[in-house]
């Protein structure tokens, strides 16, 4: 296809923000235009070095009444961009961040395509894929709560600097490795839970074992402090920067059930014991730790029903049956996806030239 040009709007989490920047480098590799737009908030800043074409910043914010006259000046933003720069397609990548985006691009005539990374999908996708050239999903029953809509199963994009990294500095061989995560901005009850759980485990279990632990900058001096107090070895830090090389030396991971941590755990066929966030939006945690779950590839935790004792007696048992986790990451292969972006990207070129 000649060159053309592309806006992608993957403002909000690291979870909207890096799928979106690898659409992008696929896009650009293939000869076209690209240029991110992220809302400009700071917690996109350390998934923003990922990215070195141009960006623009939409101003969006979650959408109330307190940030009703912000999310306009956003659209107002959005309108000018596009006005201005005449892209032939938009990609959206879900959350509050998508609307003005998208909206604007709607009344502009651009088309518009939409991703949703979840099972289930969120309010925003819900509302704007009735608006969408196509509403691109990552799992298989995302397409039963959007009927009527134009939906093509692309998958989910996962970095691939992710992919073949060696273990952390200071980790040996043979070590029983956790990585614990809650995401980029971390989990405090995720936080509490495995750090008293494992402290436990140091008192039950004799033989080495590590644990690496991102914290969330809320949480890392008292998760490291807790760690120091029980003997456990630890790497902890409010923010890992070596995603990779975490991920290469765990043998387990303790993790929320975000949709790009789901999706690198089968891309990196890593175990995992997951604990949706309670009071995520239509449980859609739960429902991609369900998926996970199914395949047998992960197991799933109840927030409100762990205990320290529980998540210590979980993680021993695990440490004593390592077949049990080979089962576990030999379940998760069929469901490493390399070519998500490249469907991404595909779908785009479709919409402009169906257009």
């Amino acid at each position: 296809m000649e060159s053309r040009s592309f806006v992608v709007a993957c403002g909000g989490t690291g979870g909207h923000v890096f799928p979106g920047l690898v659409v992008a480098r696929e896009l650009r590799r293939r000869g076209h235009k690209v240029v991110v737009w992220l809302s400009g908030r700071a917690i996109e800043g350390a998934a923003r070095g990922e990215w070195d074409g141009p960006v623009f910043a939409t101003g969006a914010r979650f959408l109330n009444l307190r940030t009703a006259l912000t999310n306009l000046r956003a659209f107002m933003r959005c309108r000018s961009a596009l006005r201005r720069d005449r892209p032939h397609a938009l990609l959206a990548m879900g959350s509050y961040a998508s609307l003005p985006p998208v909206v604007a691009a709607k009344l502009a005539g651009v088309p518009v395509v939409l991703h949703e990374a979840n099972a289930v999908p969120g309010k925003a996708v819900d509302v704007l894929s009735r608006v969408a050239a196509l509403t691109a999903t990552s799992f298989d029953e995302t397409a039963r709560w959007l009927p009527g809509r134009n939906i093509w199963k692309t998958g989910l994009p996962v970095r691939e600097d992710l992919v073949g990294q060696p273990r952390l500095d200071g980790i040996p061989e043979g070590v029983f490795t956790l990585f614990v995560t809650g995401g980029s901005q971390g989990a405090r009850r995720v936080n509490e839970l495995v750090s008293q759980g494992l402290c436990l485990l140091r008192q039950a279990e004799p033989g080495p074992f590590h644990v690496i632990h991102q914290t969330g900058p809320a949480d890392e001096a008292r998760v490291r402090e807790a760690y120091a107090r029980g003997g456990v070895s630890a790497t902890v830090c409010a923010f890992m920067r070596e995603m990779g090389r975490a991920y290469a030396s765990a043998d387990l991971v303790i993790a929320r059930a975000g949709a790009s941590t789901c999706f690198e755990l089968c891309r990196l066929a890593k175990p995992a014991l997951l604990i949706p966030l309670p009071t995520a939006v239509r449980d859609h945690q739960h429902a991609n730790a369900s998926a996970l779950v199914r395949c047998g590839g992960a197991d799933e935790g109840v927030q409100a029903e762990l205990t320290p004792r529980t998540v210590m007696r979980y993680v021993h048992a695990k440490m004593r049956d390592p077949l049990a986790l080979a089962r576990m990451r030999q379940a998760l292969a069929p469901f490493s996806d390399t070519d998500a972006a490249a469907r991404l990207a595909d779908a785009l070129e479709a919409v402009v030239r169906a257009s």
